[in-house]
């Protein structure tokens, strides 16, 4: 074989490898209209664990990315109540904590885990709502004021402090960070409807999105 053939054998191989090389560093370019990230997303979106107000088997679930400290989830709050009575078998909200506002975010989370063992979840949270004003704080959390809140509704304090420090809410605490942060949630509240997000956002696309996704349900 002459110097030139030897030459050029040696810069085909070389090519070749560097191809494979690249194959493997980059993979196969995605199959337009697929998304390579779906899969990770759309199990970050909604867990197993997470809490449900309305029938656990409604046909039309409603994600909300929660603060309990957040004044926007106060306001939409009654919208949400109003589209549960509105469709009592047909819609679901899946609660995702959002501890956006600190501590004070982090503790009634907390709370309301423990409220949810004790079955009294829903009484808590609206506690936290209508009495936001006085607990919210972007500062240390005004632990004596949170804690009476939630016993005046109903939650047993000596085992909630026991409670909230149990794996099961740790755990869950933890994964839903991780999980907004996996969406690139920015703001709350962020809903998503049938996995499909609220966009543009506002009561009355909200209310018009649920509407068209409980039709679309029925038909």
């Amino acid at each position: 074989m002459s110097n030139k053939s030897l030459v050029l054998s040696v810069l085909a191989f070389g090519l070749a490898i560097f191809a494979v090389l690249l194959y493997f560093e980059t993979g196969p370019a995605p199959v337009a209209g697929t998304d390579p990230g779906e899969p990770k997303t759309s199990e970050a979106l909604i867990r197993p664990y997470s809490p449900i107000l309305g029938p656990e088997d409604a046909p039309v679930t409603i994600i909300e990315f929660f603060d309990p400290a957040c004044e926007a989830c106060r306001a939409f709050y009654p919208v949400v109540k109003d589209i549960l009575a509105q469709y009592p078998d047909d819609v679901r909200v899946v609660i995702r904590y959002t501890p956006f506002h600190g501590q004070s975010s982090e503790v009634a989370v907390k709370l309301m885990e423990a409220a949810r063992m004790q079955g009294v979840y829903e009484e808590v949270m609206q506690a936290f709502m209508v009495y936001q004003d006085a607990w919210a704080s972007r500062g240390p959390p005004n632990m004596e004021k949170i804690r009476s809140i939630a016993a005046g509704a109903g939650l047993d304090l000596d085992a909630a402090m026991t409670q909230i420090k149990s794996p099961d809410i740790i755990a869950i605490f933890n994964q839903d960070k991780a999980d907004v942060e996996t969406m690139g949630i920015q703001q709350t509240p962020t809903f998503f409807v049938n996995g499909k997000p609220l966009d543009p956002f506002g009561e009355a696309q909200f209310r018009k999105q649920v509407a068209a996704e409980v039709e679309a349900a029925k038909s």
